[in-house]
């Protein structure tokens, strides 16, 4: 067995987080298309406002540049000029007027009575002969157009996110499946399989996902085959020892009394016990057992267990949160099989920890714990592995993974850890039976304490 080290204590800052579904491919794909239609939409609406604001400009400056043509011949001919035009007309802007004192013509948009209007104006005896052109209904078309491009980017883009969330939901769906297979397969259950239909046709197109699915499940195949040759193989083993072990077990019972005698015998012995164990090995990792549920009263059964087991373990029950005795919990379960998970644990308590050994029961959940170096860092991490063992005690490493086996054979769940004073810990959770009415059966007594009962 290893020391556990010493665990580092001390705060580490953490900071905000964001929430677990932005780190998704949907939530990702959704931003991305999203900035995207965002930006092109934002281009070209830049490029066709600019566009359509020079065009209209444009038109309307030749209309104020056409009309200052005519204001300037009727000017020079002493014509009265038409309306809106003038010598330095009031609402001719500065720069404007300006531009035309200095010799030049020029066109201006400006505000003039509350509403839009291109300015045109040229040089007439040192100041400004302008004319003003309604602008109005161009300034609309401008921002009716700019209300369009709006309109229709931000429809363009929700189309476009809906199309692209339908499309990338159907690949994740896709790889969601994957990944429960993936999980599935980890699990133990390695029938389960994919199936992307898209693998199942060659002459079909593959894209990545369902090349990952493909793989998947050769690999599930492939593992399958392995594990089934595995087994078959410790099955065919074991049973082909059953025969000559049982003929020397035979033999040895008859050479004469001796030490020798009795060295054969225990190595017999041993290796009949091992050979039984690596058949039940087998018969778990095929999945075949047939369970026999039905309803025990705990204490009882945990007290022929730790009799039966010849070990000095103690035994303590407490009571309910209801103040009812921790003898009269009664759990569904087997009870061949249980009695094999507790003494599996007991044994390996003793072979593998020091005592005291303490067996507690709790409701429905069984507690052993010895008070040795505790489990190995490689079982608290991976489970009880078969043929591996550390420390001075005798074992090939399968009482635990028969007692792993077995528990979840009858629905249990089996658990290890270390204690913090020192010692390992195996705690077995029980599916408990709740009776309807919580009153005992007249004519029945009080369990008898078993050994070491402590309450």
């Amino acid at each position: 067995m290893r020391r556990r080290g010493a665990g580092r204590h001390g705060t580490k800052r953490r900071g905000l987080r964001a929430p677990a579904w932005t780190a998704t491919l949907t939530w990702k794909s959704a931003v991305f298309i999203t900035v995207m239609c965002c930006a092109l939409a934002a281009l070209l609406s830049v490029l066709v406002h600019t566009e359509v604001t020079h065009q209209t400009v444009r038109q309307a400056r030749e209309q104020a540049l056409s009309r200052l043509e005519d204001v300037t011949a009727a000017y020079e001919t002493g014509e009265p000029l038409p309306p809106g035009s003038g010598i330095d007309p009031p609402g001719l802007p500065a720069s404007l007027r300006a531009l035309a004192a200095g010799g030049h013509r020029g066109t201006l948009v400006a505000h003039h009575n509350g509403h839009p209007v291109m300015w045109a104006a040229a040089p007439a005896d040192g100041r400004a002969l302008a004319t003003e052109v309604d602008y109005s209904q161009s300034a609309r078309t401008i921002n009716n157009l700019d209300g369009a491009i709006v309109g229709s980017s931000l429809l363009a883009t929700g189309a476009t996110l809906l199309v692209g969330a339908f499309a990338v939901t159907r690949v994740t769906r896709r790889l969601h499946q994957t990944a429960r297979v993936a999980r599935r397969i980890s699990a133990g259950d390695l029938d389960a399989r994919v199936g992307d239909p898209r693998t199942a046709d060659p002459s079909r197109p593959q894209d990545e996902v369902a090349i990952v699915a493909g793989a998947l499940d050769t690999m599930a195949s492939t593992l399958q085959r392995k594990l089934l040759t595995e087994q078959r193989f410790t099955a065919d083993v074991a049973h082909e020892l059953r025969t000559p072990l049982t003929g020397l077990s035979a033999a040895a019972e008859l050479l004469p009394p001796g030490r020798p005698s009795e060295l054969v015998r225990d190595r017999v012995r041993t290796m009949r016990g091992l050979t039984e164990d690596l058949l039940e090995i087998s018969r778990l990792d095929a999945r075949t057992e047939q369970v026999d549920l039905d309803v025990h009263e705990l204490a009882p059964l945990v007290e022929r267990v730790v009799g039966a087991s010849g070990t000095e373990t103690r035994i303590h029950f407490g009571r309910t949160a209801a103040g009812r005795p921790q003898e009269r919990v009664q759990v569904e379960t087997d009870k061949r099989r249980l009695e094999r998970v507790l003494g599996n644990l007991i044994t390996n308590a003793h072979k593998h920890g020091r005592p005291p050994v303490v067996l507690t029961v709790d409701g429905p959940v069984v507690t052993v714990r010895d008070h040795g170096p505790g489990f190995p860092d490689y079982l608290l991490a991976d489970g009880p592995q078969r043929f591996r063992t550390e420390g001075g005690g005798k074992g090939h490493g399968l009482g635990l993974t028969i007692a792993v086996g077995q528990a979840e054979v009858i629905g249990a769940d089996l658990t290890f850890s270390n204690a913090e004073d020192g010692g390992a810990v195996a705690r077995l959770t029980l599916p408990e039976y709740v009776r309807l009415d919580d009153e005992v059966p007249e004519g029945r007594d009080e369990p008898e304490s078993g050994p070491h009962h402590e309450e």
